[in-house]
């Protein structure tokens, strides 16, 4: 795995979920944009591993798993935190944008090689 790009991915994700989380507590509008942009951002993550890493098929993919689980994960924690979404959310939250970073690792080896 490359630590690098791993890391990498991970902090653009948690930057543009922390964003968005932040941008969700003050304004109701961003707030009901809370799944499409939360694993939208997974799905970046998973871009930006696949191209920093170019690991192959499954290392992209697992790349794109890991830095799009791990930045959803800690943006819902902080939204549970701030009291906007129920705790139970993290789960779900956390397992649909480990899908969502799963594809984007795919797309991004389709897209870099």
């Amino acid at each position: 795995m490359n630590n690098r790009a791993l890391t990498v991915a991970t902090l653009v994700g948690l930057v543009l979920q922390l964003a968005m989380v932040v941008g969700g507590h003050i304004s109701p509008d961003i707030k009901n944009l809370f799944a499409v942009g939360g694993m939208g951002f997974s799905l970046v993550a998973g871009l930006i591993f696949a191209n920093r890493a170019r690991a192959g098929w499954s290392g992209d993919m697992v790349g794109g798993a890991i830095s799009g689980g791990l930045c959803a994960l800690i943006g819902i924690a902080v939204s549970v935190v701030l009291g906007d979404v129920p705790v139970s959310l993290l789960l779900l939250g956390t397992i649909s944008s480990i899908a969502t970073g799963v594809i984007g690792g795919a797309v991004g080896k389709l897209l870099f090689g």
